[in-house]
């Protein structure tokens, strides 16, 4: 039956505290904990989260595990009409969703968590339609003999997101993995569980039961139970490198595929023949100053050729002076907060870093809000710093916040090495009016999602996942469905 839209994101919090969601009912945690859920523009608690533990993760397991035996068994273009109705469904809630992720999240309804619920719906509607690209192979390996590929699902699936965009990156996993035939468990962030644990509600009104589970928690005792459960056959994890790494080693132990989408350095070369206003506008959308920075992908090191640096800054400057920082629930919000305490001190001690950086300057953007409401709220200026180095900490270290770092160059060959002189490799850009410079950057430069004279987020259709230690795997695309999700069998029919 479907689900009226609750537009009072606080009414909402309060309904969905303490809860997971297993076997297509709300259920407490197991060992009845709940831990606190705030809002970061106020910190005033708005709800709880249910605490899972082995305990939890057991009873998901058990029941996805049961539903995908039957869901295996459907077509594959009939699980993905489903899929694509839960898309149909989730569009009704765009409002809805968009709402409560800003209160828990701290990010701006019209600037950022507004459009993520609307490319949740898109991804569930757009991997639905790929049902009919489950295909197999018929192969000449004898004429005596019939060969042919079939792909099977490879079973339960567990789904470990973060909390900067939960929405897009849950979709990007569990619709992939539901057209392919398996069953999931989401182990949502526990910075931002509850709009999650809505979209699960949401969708199990149109799923069988037990086929889209959610749990919230925290790493140790929920997240690491997952990863090791013998049932779950394959994990997608977005998050640290840090963790993405323990994640990988417990998968190891188990012999079980895993997606892997980590962390980002990324650089943008702005060429001395660059527009200038497309440039800009590219530097402002590629640092996801509307979400503070807080994206892998953020265009976090400015490469700007010396020649119009001095202007570029200046302009980028102002356009983020003129942003308002306010309540993320309120229109006129352009930026709102970091998410967490932790975060806001790991954002503060790269500022002081920078200050401290020989050579720097600060340069301090937008203004603090001034509403008395929002005093105790989690807000950071944005930063931009010039006179940096690439080898630098500032350059060369995730910050995950509105810090980023403007280097001048003049030579074309060293500013390439200077872009791939990092750990990462998720995302990089490079802005010129020359197609053959474009054509030899997108060539040579370390990055798996490369754009030129754009800074586009993750959209569905387009393949996307980082090389060195930005990650393993792609996402968002029929590459990822087939290749993740998947199994391939070959089978031979002796035809003599």
């Amino acid at each position: 039956m479907p689900l009226t839209p609750e537009l009072d994101p606080f009414k909402l919090a309060k309904a969905l505290s303490g809860k997971h969601l297993i076997g297509g009912k709300f259920v407490p945690a197991k060992g009845g904990k709940t831990f606190p859920v705030d809002n970061p523009a106020t910190g005033e608690e708005i709800g709880t989260a249910a605490f899972g533990t082995k305990a939890d993760v057991d009873a998901a397991v058990a029941n996805a595990k049961a539903a995908q035996k039957e869901w295996a068994k459907q077509s594959a273009r009939a699980r993905g009409k489903l899929v694509a109705e839960c898309g149909r469904v989730l569009s009704a809630h765009v409002e809805e969703l968009g709402r409560l992720v800003a209160l828990e999240t701290g990010k701006a309804l019209r600037t950022e968590s507004r459009v993520e619920a609307g490319v949740l719906a898109d991804m569930f509607v757009f991997f639905g339609g790929l049902g009919s690209e489950l295909k197999g192979e018929t192969i000449p390996f004898n004429p005596d003999m019939l060969t042919v590929t079939v792909r099977e699902p490879v079973g339960v699936v567990g789904c470990i997101i973060p909390w900067n965009v939960p929405l897009l990156l849950m979709a990007m996993k569990a619709a992939a993995a539901l057209v392919a035939g398996n069953a999931v468990v989401v182990k949502s962030a526990e910075e931002a569980p509850l709009t999650v644990l809505r979209v699960a509600e949401i969708m199990n009104t149109v799923l069988p039961p037990g086929l889209f589970n959610m749990l919230s928690g925290f790493g140790p005792e929920c997240g690491a139970p997952l990863v090791e459960h013998p049932d779950v056959k394959k994990v997608t994890f977005t998050g640290s490198v840090e963790t993405g790494r323990i994640v990988y080693k417990a998968a190891a132990e188990k012999l079980i595929p895993v997606t892997l989408e980590l962390g980002g350095k990324s650089p943008m070369i702005v060429c001395a023949d660059a527009d200038m206003d497309q440039a800009v506008a590219g530097a402002l959308a590629g640092m996801r100053f509307t979400r503070q920075g807080q994206s892998c992908t953020a265009s976090s090191r400015l490469f700007v050729h010396e020649s119009i640096h001095d202007e570029f800054v200046a302009r980028v400057k102002a356009k983020v002076d003129a942003m308002v920082m306010g309540d993320p629930l309120d229109e006129k919000t352009d930026i709102g907060t970091i998410v967490s305490d932790g975060q806001l001190e790991r954002v503060k001690s790269y500022i002081k870093l920078g200050e401290e950086t020989k050579g720097a300057t600060k340069h301090v953007c937008s203004a603090m809000p001034t509403d008395p409401k929002l005093a105790k709220g989690r807000f950071v200026q944005p930063v931009i710093f010039t006179g940096m180095k690439n080898s630098d900490r500032l350059c060369q270290e995730e910050i995950f916040g509105p810090v980023c770092a403007v280097i001048k160059w003049t030579d074309y060959e060293d500013v390439l090495a200077q872009a791939n002189d990092s750990e990462y490799g998720l995302a990089a850009s490079i802005w010129t009016r020359d197609f053959k410079v474009a054509m030899d950057a997108t060539r040579r430069l370390e990055a798996g999602f490369v754009q030129v004279n754009q800074n586009l987020v993750v959209q569905p259709m387009l393949s996307y996942g980082g090389v060195k230690t930005s990650g393993i795997g792609k996402e968002a695309s029929l590459e990822s469905m087939l290749e993740h999700f998947t199994h391939k069998k070959t089978i031979i029919f002796n035809m003599k």
